[in-house]
């Protein structure tokens, strides 16, 4: 520590930390240097890193090529506003993410973070139904487990009970927020749902997995009852693939696994490999067409200072050469395999509730609650860093981890079971 102590020290003195009450929690882990999935302390010791940086370094940390994209880019021109000025990262970037998108999905807006490429979709599908029909639908559907981001409008799509924003209630607008469709009684309800309201824009879903709802796992079968649900009431279905795109999955978008075509789809994280911040919102030709006209009226008036970012958007590409060229997919299925025959025998065990595998994505649900802050501390000290959820214990680590790291965070996850008995 005596390396860091001037920046440390003084610092958190002053530095405000995200979802942390400041007085109690412990200190956090002051890092150094950062490769593949290894984080150096100031101490000299290594931490293997099992949730890649909140779920973004999917090709490991410093990858040479993201690493090159970024520095010709800053050599050459950081970043110019897309307001009247065009440059060329941003409208490569756009027309290769139309090319691996699912369906007809090809129209990208650009944001710096996720929560604010949810809030586009949001403010899109409003102003679809007022374009399209001078209708004003200015509610969602969205679902119990949910988390869509921390801004105002998407803390009103999030649960509202196990979420982290039920103080705003009366602060932010209210929203129908209901059960997944996963038995028939719930398909029904959502059809009932939208059958007897007219003020709904869009059902906005993480596919496949709740990320920080606790890695819950639906099928494509849910999926599929809401897109077959939406089409029938003539509402958007909003895919938040911000956790699941990029080959979380273990495809390019849980899109794809399921089978599934969202009218807007919301990207982020992965799609720089956790170099700088970026992120779009993808529409379907459909969506675009009802803004694509000859009144100004029907503009969509939104512009982030730095959207396109060009660094973001370099460095984005470089990691599409990567998903290209590199078996990143395939990296992601030895991954599942590893977690689940590591980490399925643990539900055999009476302590743990629940244990889910889905691509790079493993969920260790325990049956009591425990100290989370204390568990971040246990983890650290076996040379790992893993951050609960909860009563969940989860991994989501880089697609490149090497197979004996990946060993060591899932024997640290079993060894931690073992000790809650």
């Amino acid at each position: 520590m005596a390396d860091c102590n001037d920046w440390f020290r003084t610092g958190l003195e002053h530095i405000w930390l995200p979802y942390a009450q400041m007085k109690t929690q412990p200190d956090p882990a002051p890092i150094v240097s950062t490769s593949g999935a290894r984080l150096e302390m100031a101490d000299g010791s290594t931490l293997i890193d099992g949730v890649g940086s909140w779920w973004t370094s999917v090709h490991g940390y410093n990858h040479p090529t993201l690493l090159k994209a970024a520095h010709e880019q800053l050599e050459t021109m950081p970043h110019v506003m897309l307001g009247g000025l065009a440059h060329e990262q941003a409208y490569r970037l756009a027309a290769r993410l139309a090319e691996i998108a699912p369906g007809d999905l090809d129209k990208t807006f650009f944001t710096e973070s996720g929560s604010v490429a949810v809030e586009v979709a949001m403010k899109v599908a409003v102003q679809y139904a007022m374009n399209l029909a001078g209708e004003r639908r200015t509610r969602f559907v969205s679902f119990k487990g949910g988390y869509h981001g921390d801004t105002f409008a998407t803390m009103s799509v999030c649960d509202p009970e196990e979420g982290m924003h039920s103080l705003f209630s009366g602060v932010v607008p209210e929203q129908y927020v209901v059960d997944l469709p996963d038995t028939d009684d719930r398909t029904a309800a959502i059809e009932k749902l939208l059958s007897s309201h007219n003020d709904i824009a869009a059902v906005l879903v993480e596919p496949l997995i709740q990320g920080a709802g606790g890695m819950r796992m639906h099928s494509p079968e849910t999926l599929k009852a809401l897109r077959e649900a939406c089409d029938r009431h003539g509402v958007l279905l909003i895919f938040d693939e911000i956790f699941t795109g990029f080959g979380r999955t273990g495809a390019m978008f849980a899109a794809d696994r399921a089978g599934v075509i969202p009218d807007i789809m919301c990207l982020g994280k992965a799609l720089t490999g956790g170099i700088t911040p970026l992120a779009a919102t993808i529409a379907s030709r459909k969506v675009y067409k009802a803004f694509h006209t000859d009144s100004a009226d029907h503009a969509l008036m939104h512009g982030p200072t730095f959207t396109g970012h060009a660094i973001g958007c370099a460095v984005a590409n470089a990691g599409l050469d990567l998903f290209e060229t590199k078996p990143r997919l395939e990296q992601v299925n030895t991954i599942e395999a590893q977690l689940t025959e590591r980490l399925m025998p643990l539900s055999k065990l009476p302590q743990v509730a629940d244990v889910r595998v889905c691509g790079a994505v493993a969920a260790v649900e325990f049956a009591d609650e425990f100290d989370v802050s204390a568990a971040r501390s246990w983890f650290i000290e076996r040379g790992t860093f893993i951050r609960p959820l909860g009563r969940v214990v989860y991994l989501t680590p880089a697609y490149v981890i090497e197979q004996k790291d990946l060993e060591t965070l899932t024997g640290a996850i079993s060894e931690f079971a073992h000790t809650m008995r």
